[in-house]
């Protein structure tokens, strides 16, 4: 499961604009999220975890870590703004601390007992800034300079802040303002002269000088590839160089000395990578000693130039991890020797020897199209014949000269190795031939040392994850240094001459500059709504003119006897950050009157619709008896609907009007109600009709027309009411 942590320069150099019309900081974001949709394209991304770290203080620069969630992630990225200084150093060690929290708890790194590349949790920083000065609260820096102390327990047992399955990548934003007239550099991205590539060239990485969004685009698809399972190991020649042959070419790149990865694959059925043999620790273990050396965070693996003989035995494990390409994979490579091998060492991992024994050898693949790394047990050419005559000659019945072989390779190797041999002994099927109270080299104050480190560690996970989240506490005021010894502007020499020639007495000023040391400056209150008509302070530079217009507006409005405190249009706007937030609306709003009618269905407090009602207390409407009631007429007395355990009754129907191909039947006590209702309306009108003629014409012929009208209208209407009774379909009307 790798992980992928963004450090996002939150600088407020990150505020400058691209001729694209973004700014830095919009570019990195848009960056990141590309970035995600290229990964995810991957079936293996299922796996990925994401962090989120910017350049603000522990623990308030942490915005995203182990147990926060895709949406978090995301939501931080989005709210992230560039005001603070370029702490690139500090911020970088945070990343590895964070990185590192676990790894004591989980035992990944197995201090003291062999480095297992097979035990790695493999993870990605991507730090996107724009490469200007590191600048801090202590002035501007030309180097970087990771801290040097940190509250991580255990760091004291590596010399460099990460471990080897960890790369560092720099994109370093170099977009112009403005719209460059010379064609972009076709080719790959080339890497940045900022103080943070040296940084990414020793972890394993690389940097890149982006100059176009094509080119970010391009590094961005260059990372995902990136994303590989495995470990930086130093690979440095010993000895003399192999003969050279005819066809080789010459002016090859250095290959004496490389900085590269070996790639460490899952097992296709666990995805869980696996392996038997570590590579040797660069001391001898000793166990009186009550502490451990430190050890470097990438492995010095010395390979021999000598040519030997490829060695595996049948039945005994091994290790196998392919190189990634690099000047010395191209030289071997192109000496097209596949059936030879170069033996590699750790120094200092024997007890006698400075060089130390074989644990294996890189020798190229058959097909030629890769080198691998075979990493055997230790001194392998002395035990793999052992285990040989044990299989083939002496049957796994080992007579006294072969034990005492056997003994005698025990003593040259390194006791961590006692457990991969046990193991390896018994997929053999000789598990009896090692002693089971053999010791594994560390003494007991190491194990204890390590113990308590792990428990710390764990203590500090804990801590460390509760405060990720927090808004950083707000200042109360900005504080007063004194600038010890520095001579004030109110006791130099010109100063005071500068007064006497304008009053033209000597002043006297007795200052005191130790007066104003503890004195905080008050800050700008948020919370509070500015007062632009009072405080001419709350008024910002790129508003002054228009609220000169609001002032002057304000004094000759004639119509107001009193100046007002306050303009109306800034009375009722509202920032649109708050025009969402309803409910803290309606708890300072007065509580509204109850109701005259209570029977009434009252209607919701809804933000965005005021006329939606309150659906529970409202009735049914009489026209929806016919969804509710029996529907059992018509029925056939064979249908299969109607017997009982049949199909479940629907609660509610398709209103009949929304059928295809059905005539809809209203009932015929619907029809009488209609008719009743229509009845008194046009007896309403009737008298309306009646008034209105009564105040226009006087005269009794006109009031009599208009009562024999309505008395027509009122037969007619009964007449239809009276037929409609004793219809049963609205087609006979």
């Amino acid at each position: 499961m790798p992980v992928l942590l963004f450090l996002i320069d939150t600088s407020a150099s990150m505020n400058q604009r691209t001729h694209l019309g973004t700014t830095y900081l919009d570019v990195a974001k848009g960056a990141v999220e590309t970035f995600m949709k290229l990964r995810g394209r991957d079936p293996a991304s299922r796996g990925d975890r994401y962090m989120l770290v910017n350049y603000e203080d522990v623990p308030f620069g942490i915005k995203a870590g182990w147990k926060e969630s895709h949406a978090t992630f995301m939501t931080e990225l989005r709210n992230l703004q560039a005001t603070g200084l370029t702490t690139i150093g500090q911020s970088l060690r945070t990343a590895f601390d964070l990185l590192n929290l676990n790894r004591l708890v989980t035992g990944i790194d197995n201090y003291g007992q062999g480095r297992n590349p097979f035990f790695l949790e493999p993870a990605i920083i991507i730090a996107i800034t724009d490469g200007n000065k590191l600048t801090s609260g202590g002035g501007v820096q030309d180097e970087l300079h990771l801290p040097l102390t940190t509250p991580l327990p255990g760091s004291e047992l590596t010399k460099e802040p990460f471990r080897w399955d960890q790369r560092l990548f720099a994109l370093v934003l170099r977009i112009p303002g403005n719209t460059s007239v010379e064609p972009e550099p076709l080719g790959g991205v080339p890497p940045d002269d900022s103080p943070i590539t040296p940084m990414c060239e020793v972890t394993g990485g690389r940097s890149y000088s982006v100059f176009s969004q094509r080119m970010l685009n391009q590094c961005l698809e260059s990372l995902v590839q990136k994303i590989q399972s495995g470990v930086v190991i130093n690979f440095e020649k010993t000895g003399p160089d192999p003969p050279p042959l005819e066809a080789l070419k010459s002016g090859l790149q250095p290959w004496h000395c490389c900085h590269k990865l070996i790639y460490v694959r899952p097992n296709p059925k666990t995805g869980v990578p696996i392996g038997h043999w570590p590579i040797p620790e660069a001391f001898w273990p000793d166990q009186n000693s009550p502490t451990l050396p430190p050890r470097s965070a990438h492995p010095h693996v010395r390979f021999s130039c000598l040519d030997a003989e490829p060695m595996v035995i049948d039945k005994v494990p091994f290790d196998k991890y392919e190189l990634e390409p690099s000047p010395l994979t191209q030289y071997i490579l192109e000496r097209k020797s596949p059936h030879t091998c170069w033996q590699v060492f750790v120094c200092n991992s024997a007890k006698y020897s400075d060089l130390g024994q074989p644990f294996g050898y890189l020798k190229a693949s058959t097909a030629l199209n890769c080198v691998n790394l075979f990493v055997m047990p230790y001194n392998y050419p002395v035990l793999l014949p052992l285990l040989d005559d044990l299989i083939k000659v002496h049957k796994f019945k080992p007579t006294i000269k072969w034990r005492q072989s056997f003994e005698n390779y025990l003593k040259t190797m390194p006791p961590y190795y006692i457990g991969s041999l046990r193991k390896a002994l018994r997929i053999m099927g000789a598990p009896n031939l090692l002693a089971d109270n053999m010791e594994y080299g560390l003494s007991y104050s190491v194990v204890s040392y390590l113990k308590k480190l792990s428990q710390q560690s764990k203590i500090e996970y804990d801590r460390l994850i509760a405060l990720i989240g927090k808004k950083p506490p707000s200042e109360a005021g900005i504080k007063v240094r004194w600038r010890g010894g520095g001579i004030s502007l109110a006791q130099r020499r010109d100063f005071i001459q500068q007064l006497q020639s304008l009053t033209g007495d000597v002043p006297t000023l007795e200052l005191n500059p130790k007066e104003f040391q503890g004195f905080h400056l008050a800050l700008l209150n948020k919370g509070l709504k500015p007062q632009s008509f009072r405080n001419p302070y709350d008024i910002p530079r790129s508003h002054l003119l228009d609220q000169l217009s609001r002032m002057r507006r304000n004094l000759l409005n004639t119509s107001v006897c009193t100046l007002r405190g306050q303009d109306s249009d800034q009375f009722h706007s509202v920032p649109i950050a708050q025009m969402g937030n309803y409910q803290d609306f309606l708890k300072a709003a007065p509580q509204p009157l109850r109701d005259a009618d209570p029977e009434q269905p009252k209607r919701l407090h809804t933000f965005g619709n005021p006329f939606k009602l309150d659906k529970k207390g409202m009735m049914i409407d009489e026209a929806d008896e016919f969804v509710t009631g029996p529907q059992n007429k018509g029925k056939r007395p064979g249908d299969s609907s109607s017997m009982p355990g049949g199909g479940p009754k629907r609660r509610r129907c398709m209103s009949p009007l929304l059928r295809l191909g059905r005539a809809y039947t209203p009932p015929v006590r619907i029809i009488g109600i209609f008719f009743l209702k229509a009845l008194q309306i046009f007896r309403n009108l009737g008298n309306f009709f009646a008034d209105f003629l009564g105040g226009i014409f006087s005269d009794k012929e006109t009031i009599l027309f208009g009562s024999l009208l309505i008395e027509q209208l009122e037969n007619f209407l009964e007449e239809i009411h009276n037929r409609s009774i004793s219809m049963n379909h609205v087609d006979t009307l």
